[in-house]
């Protein structure tokens, strides 16, 4: 319990907040959040989940207002926000808030875009909004972490959904009441659990979270009242979904430290637990080169989490191989391969990848950090090399640069709607915080023949 008004503080901070409150560092990051988002949107558009997801939906969508990023497909605001929050995490390849592991930006980004293209703002508000957004989210999620986490709860839909709903929120420009309720009607829709991991109903989450995260700006809006105290009551959410409760974390420094400054994007299509041991079997395949062919075995040493995460020794599907550092660990020894071309059906099943995945074991050390691993492989003639990964590359303390950002948006959009497009959809999602509307932004990635069909 605490005696501060919890939801009231952080609803008077989203309703007040101007674009000019916000560092330029801090714009700069949230424009790199959402051209990643873009991309990975765009990238994971042609996954079988996303065609079952409209296949099963698309009947109940009212007004078609709202594009779903890399199809031709439009849908109501709700449903394409679903549906995009889907396809922007299906590949496990969108950005990561290390301290948490929440993934911010699906349920945010999908949710601001789709009611953008049906209530037109200027770019400049949909950053603002986004930024708002990101940074409710991680605080939210800093509060209950590592409890919350460690109980089964899937942290991105959880804290997700108050995510989207005050950056919808402040797009919407509610006042602080009605944004109290927002946040309340969000808390009463948090959901997502590690169960599901492997499955599709992992990417439904954070699609779940936007979708509900709008929902609950939209009735709040209108006048749908709720608790005032959504978050900190005795029966409110951060008491019910944990034990650990640090509303410091949430209130604390607010609009002096930002969080949403920390966040981070993913080299590798999987759980962020297993890119040290992706970076470092890439730099022993670069070094040994034919040798690959020689390995006799294969040790790796990592944190505890890494095998709570990923300790699928024999997927069969690429969304289970996204939870197989055995997997991963082999694909980047043999093809020296992390993208998401890595973690489909048909590599998986791979024998050649099989046959070297069964000779590689994972051991726990608790002393390692949880974004370290140190790798022994040795060789058929007895000789061994070893590799110790401090942080992979994607981390704070080895980011992603500008041109990073781009090869990845490029390289995994242009399998999906052309070279192109995804270059004109590069090119306008950078411009989002100068744009007079982001509409044009979600339109430049439809494939091309259906825009010359309309």
């Amino acid at each position: 319990m605490t005696d501060r008004k919890v939801t009231a503080e952080l609803a008077d901070w989203i309703a007040t907040l101007k674009h000019s409150d916000i560092p330029e560092e801090v714009r700069t990051e949230g424009v790199r959040t959402f051209v990643n988002w873009v991309g990975c949107a765009i990238g994971g558009a042609d996954h079988p989940s996303v065609d079952v997801a409209l296949n099963a939906l698309s009947p109940f969508s009212g007004s078609p207002t709202s594009t779903i990023l890399g199809r031709t497909e439009k849908l109501d605001a709700m449903h394409a926000a679903l549906v995009n929050g889907i396809s922007s995490h299906v590949l496990d390849y969108d950005d990561t808030h290390l301290k948490t592991i929440i993934h911010p930006a699906g349920p945010v980004a999908s949710a601001l875009l789709a009611l953008a293209e049906m209530r037109p703002v200027s770019g400049q508000a949909l950053l603002t909004a986004l930024v708002a957004g990101v940074e409710v989210e991680c605080r939210i999620g800093n509060a209950v972490y590592p409890d919350h986490y460690d109980r089964g709860w899937h942290i991105t839909g959880t804290a997700g959904v108050f995510g989207a709903a005050a950056a919808c929120a402040h797009m919407l420009g509610l006042d602080r009441q009605r944004t109290q309720w927002a946040l309340s009607l969000a808390a009463s829709q948090s959901s997502g659990l590690r169960e599901m991991f492997g499955t599709m109903t992992k990417s439904f989450h954070p699609g779940s979270a936007a979708q509900n995260g709008l929902k609950a700006a939209l009735l709040a809006e209108a006048g749908f009242d709720s608790s005032e105290q959504g978050i900190e009551a005795k029966r409110g959410w951060a008491n019910v979904t944990s034990t650990k409760q640090d509303y410091n974390e949430i209130l604390g420094n607010l609009g002096q430290h930002w969080e949403a400054a920390l966040n981070s994007y993913k080299p590798y299509a999987c759980g962020i637990v297993i890119h040290p041991a992706i970076d470092g079997c890439q730099q022993i395949r670069e070094e040994i080169g034919d040798r690959v062919g020689d390995i006799e075995h294969v040790s790796l040493r990592t944190h505890p989490l890494v095998l709570e995460l990923t300790s699928k020794t024999a997927p069969k599907t690429g969304l289970e191989g996204k939870f197989s550092v055995y997997h991963a660990a082999a694909c980047a020894l043999l093809r020296g391969d992390g993208a998401p071309t890595a973690f489909t059906d048909e590599v998986v099943n791979m024998p050649e990848l099989v046959e070297l995945r069964g000779r590689i074991e994972a051991k726990t050390d608790p002393d390692m950090h949880s974004a370290s691993v140190h790798i022994t492989v040795t060789f058929k003639d007895d000789s061994s090399l070893e590799k110790h990964v401090e942080r992979a590359i994607g981390s704070i303390d080895r980011p992603l640069s500008n041109e990073q950002l781009e090869t990845k948006f490029l390289d995994q959009a242009k399998l999906v709607v052309g070279s192109d497009v995804a270059a004109q959809a590069l090119s306008q999602a950078w411009k989002i915080d100068g744009a007079q509307t982001p509409a044009p932004i979600a339109r430049a990635t439809v494939p091309q023949a259906s825009r010359a069909a309309e």
